[in-house]
């Protein structure tokens, strides 16, 4: 299994549970790494051979940005069911950081793992 990787993407949405949050749009970061069988791709030399990390990325933009869950845990949920059948991707792991939603603490979120990884 070959791993496509996608770190440091910023989306703000409104997220959280507390009226403040509700009232603002907070960054979250996203970090994804998804199984693809890039072989094809790389004998072709042709994006349409391989997972497009771009359109991924655009996709969980639109999505996030457009959301208003409570827990970080529906919302990376939702984005790794999103991943795995939009995209065909069978094993993704997703981490979602809610920077700064604990003072004292510079990162909290959520790591989840969904599919199958061979």
């Amino acid at each position: 299994m070959d791993i496509v990787f996608l770190r440091g993407l910023r989306i703000d949405t409104v997220i959280g549970i507390y009226g403040w949050e509700r009232r603002t749009r907070q960054t979250l970061v996203f970090d994804l790494e998804m199984s693809a069988d890039i072989a094809r791709a790389a004998a072709s030399d042709h994006i349409d051979d391989t997972l497009n990390y771009k359109s991924v990325a655009k996709r969980l933009i639109q999505f996030v940005g457009d959301s208003e869950f409570q827990l970080v845990e529906t919302l990376a949920e939702h984005c790794a069911r999103i991943i795995r059948e939009e995209y065909g991707v069978r094993w993704v792991r997703l981490t979602l950081n809610k920077k700064g939603a604990v003072r004292g603490a510079s990162d909290v979120g959520v790591v989840i793992e969904r599919g199958e990884r061979y």
